[in-house]
Order: C-alpha cells, then structure tokens, then sequence
C-alpha cells in the first residue's frame, strides 16, 4: 500500500522536508501497522534533521526520521497476540519514521492508550512526559524541599518539568525567553521566573537562592547555557543536560572543573531507561496517571497538517512556539 509521508534525502533545514508518497507492506512476525491520528513534533526532530544527531541516509518511515505518534491498529503481524486491529496505541522513541500517514513498528514498543486520554494529548505528551519521569524521577530523583532550574520552562518537555516537579514539593525556577512565556511558566508552577533576555540568569537565581544555588538544573539549550548552568548549582549539586537547542554540542567541560564544588554532570537518554517492556509501560504509565489526575496539563498550543512539517520545523527553531507541537494526518484536516 501507499501512504504519505515526509521524507529527507539531505541533511539541512526545513526545506529539505519533502511530502512524498511511499510504498509500506504488510506487519512481519511480532510487528503492528498503525494508521496515525496525531504526531508528536519534538526538537530532537531538528536534531536529525541537520545532523547533530547521526543517523543514515535516506529518511523513509520506519527507519530514520521522527520518534512519536498515536493511532489506530490496522493491521496485525503473525504471533501478535496483546494487540488487534482497532486498538489505540502510541509509540515513541523507537522506531524512527513517524512523519507518515501509517507505520509499521513492533508490537514490543506499542503503548497501549487510555481511552481518557484524546489522540493529540497523546501525543504530544508521550515523548515529552516520558523523558520528564527520566528526568525527574531517574537521572536526579527530585524530592519536596528541593530547588530545581530549568530552562526552557515554557517548552514541550519544560512545561512538563515545571509541572511535575512543583507537584513533588520542589521550587520550581525556570528560564524564559518572552514575557508571553513567562506568564505560562507561572501557570506551569514556577515560583520565579527569569526572563533571561532582560536579565542574567546566573545572578537572578544567585538572588532567589540566597547565594546557596540550586540542586539540579534540568538544561535542554546546551553551549549558550552550559557554563552558567553549573555555576547555579550548590554544592553536590547535579546538571542534568538532555538537548542542544542553541546549536552545536556544548562546550566540553573538565572533569576538574566540577571539583571545587562536587558537582555532578549527566546526560541520560530515554533509551537507557526503558530497555524493556516493564520500564517502558512504567515510565508511560507514570505519565498517564499525572495527566488523568490533573497534575500535568498538556498543552497543545500548535497543530499543523503533516504536509506542514516544515512550517512546523522553522516556527519551533525561531522559538515562534510554546508548550507541544502536533501533525495530524491530511487526510483528517484541522
């Protein structure tokens, strides 16, 4: 059968996003298709898209572009007996090639969908929820009476961070570009809220602290906040580094230079913490809880057709965006 899809044949910007049609067949032993309802658009998208994260060429669904989507079964693989056709699942991480009207992947990575949660919730929070539960409850496991940074607060995975993080009992401090943005980390539960345009971060949380600095800082910028991230941290604090949205990789640092105050430096990857079926439905399982309960509100601020992929990309580079970013289907239109 034939689907469309979005294709890279280059590495670059936006526009090598290509809408072409592509040839899928039938699921093999173990595997699902999946006819998608709504796509998860995540900055690590741009990541392979120009490379910084390296990944071979051609990009076709199912092997090398885009890492999240929910939809509907549509068909069933030999020897796949926890899913049939109709069932609402999601997927994320693992396989690539999400930018696509239908994919095939194996039922071992399928998530099965509550039926409270709507498709485009889903996915934008699938993703993003499960690197914030790594975050939070993994890489650094944040606790009440703990003061924590994060940049890009009103971000897809930063708006979650906020969220969560206040709900455990933390001080929650997050960077910001834009006043409009600064409004919604305070809904999102930020306690302070810096405007790091108009005012250094380094010496506003310096401010807020007292002097004493924070425990963890959760950074997804990279070289432009690199140094001044792990100078707001205490002692023994943890600099939990997980993108580079300002390009580039960040500045290497020397392990001596983390001594004088013993701090702490890690970049974990969801991968690493979902390496079976139990750790995956569990860090899933953790996200679908706080939404249904109320503790994560989803923000889907910004829905594009698939065709529109590269709209999509350029508005997220130029921090045109806040919150989540969803593609639907053209076929479903807006």
């Amino acid at each position: 059968m034939w689907v469309k899809a979005i294709r890279i044949h280059e590495l670059g910007g936006p526009e090598v996003l290509s809408w072409e049609e592509v040839e899928i067949g039938d699921p093999n032993e173990g595997e699902i298709r999946i006819k998608n309802k709504a796509i998860g658009a995540n900055y690590v998208d741009i990541y392979y898209r120009t490379g910084l994260h390296r990944t071979p060429l051609p990009f076709i669904p199912g092997t090398d572009f885009s890492k999240e989507a929910v939809g509907v079964v549509s068909a069933v693989g030999p020897g796949v007996t926890s899913f049939k056709v109709g069932d609402v699942v999601g997927y994320a991480d693992d396989p690539m090639g999400s930018y696509a009207e239908e994919q095939i992947i194996p039922a071992s990575v399928a998530i099965p969908i509550p039926p409270a949660i709507d498709y485009k919730t889903a996915a934008s929070v699938l993703l993003k929820g499960m690197t914030a539960y790594v975050l939070l409850r993994q890489a650094f496991k944040v606790n009440r009476g703990h003061t924590v940074l994060v940049h890009s607060a009103a971000g897809g995975v930063g708006s979650l961070l906020c969220q969560w993080a206040k709900a455990l009992g933390a001080t929650v401090i997050g960077t910001v570009s834009t006043e409009e943005k600064a409004a919604q980390a305070t809904q999102d539960g930020c306690q302070h809220v810096i405007v790091y345009t108009k005012e250094d971060f380094v010496t506003r949380v310096a401010e807020i602290t007292s002097g004493e600095g924070v425990h963890v800082v959760y950074d997804a910028v990279g070289k432009d906040t690199f140094q001044g991230s792990l100078a707001c941290l205490m002692p023994r604090g943890c600099m939990i580094s997980y993108g580079q949205s300002s390009g580039n990789r960040p500045d290497p640092v020397q392990l001596s230079g983390l001594a004088p105050k013993s701090l702490i430096l890690g970049r974990p990857g969801l991968m690493h913490y979902t390496t079976n079926r139990d750790e995956l439905l569990q860090a899933a399982g953790e996200v679908f809880t706080n939404v249904m309960s109320g503790v994560l509100q989803v923000r889907v601020n910004h829905v594009y057709l698939l065709s529109e992929a590269a709209r999509a990309h350029k508005d997220l580079e130029d921090r045109r965006t806040s919150g989540s970013i969803v593609l639907v289907p053209d076929s479903q239109r807006l």
